[in-house]
Formats: C-alpha cells, structure tokens, sequence
C-alpha cells in the first residue's frame, strides 16, 4: 500500500513539473516515479500511526515562527559584525552532542542550525553536531540547546 500512496503523491508532482503530456513524456515520468518509488517509499511513509500528526503539525508551525524570529535576530547579528570596523568575527568548528534520538528531529535540528545566519552544520554522525559558527556568539546560542530542546518537543523526544 505504501508504494502505492507514494507512487500516487510522486506523478502528480511529476506531470505539474514537467509540464510534458505526450506519451515519451508520460512513459519516462511513470518510469521515473516508479523508481523512486521503490527506492524511497519507506521514506515518506514511514509511520503507521497518524494519530499525533495533527498535534505534531501544529508544534512544528509553532516552531517554524520561532525558528522564522531566530533568523532575523542572527542576521542583525551577522549584519553587525559584517559593518563593525573591526570585524570581530572569530569563525570556528563546534561539536556538539545532541540528544535527539531519531532521524527526523537530528534533520530538522541540523537544517535548523544551517538555515540560521552565521552557523552551518558542517557534519552529523551518531548524535554529534560539528558545525560552523561565525562568532563566539553563534556558538554561544548553539550550545544554549533551546533550538534543539524545541524540535525534542516538535517529536515528544526526551
């Protein structure tokens, strides 16, 4: 069932894309998402119970305007040491061991911390974060874990 929901999600996407009707097209697309579909179906449909979606969906539009409030402050920041005289930029490489247990919430933290000016998730293995902060400050908010505590409860981790 799940290659066929997933396959069901992938060609429509495909044919809007496209935008290629004639029976080659047709063949290539069919061919394509039926590809991607055996090779990824686990991924987009990996649970099996829906039933704290909805709650899990309304967190992560909560945290998407905090994360959204986040990246304006960092670019101030950023904008501040591009302006500032001296530059006090101090670039480094953080490592930083997280508690997040799945592998949902770890790609949600790491693009979190990339999409933030000023700090890049440089490497993720077995829970540990190696990331790139342009100053003592992004570091310094990196190793607060307020970002990685909100997408912990994003997914009811503890």
């Amino acid at each position: 069932m799940r290659y066929l929901i997933t396959f069901l999600v992938l060609f429509p996407v495909w044919l809007v894309w496209s935008d290629m009707f004639d029976a080659f097209h047709l063949t290539l697309g069919v061919v394509a998402c039926a590809v991607v579909t055996r090779l990824s179906h686990d991924l987009l449909f990996k649970r099996t119970d829906f039933s704290g979606l909805p709650r899990e969906a309304a967190r992560f539009l909560s945290y998407l305007l905090w994360l959204l409030y986040q990246v304006v402050l960092a670019n101030v920041h950023v904008v501040y040491l591009a302006l500032h005289p001296r530059m006090p930029i101090d670039p480094q490489l953080v490592k930083y061991k997280s508690m997040l247990k799945k592998d949902l919430p770890r790609v949600v933290f790491a693009n979190s911390i990339t999409l933030t000016p000023g700090t890049i998730t440089a490497h993720v293995a077995d829970g540990e974060f190696t990331v790139h902060a342009l100053s003592r400050k992004t570091a310094a908010d990196l190793m607060n874990s307020d970002m990685e505590q909100r997408v912990a409860r994003i997914f009811e981790e503890d």
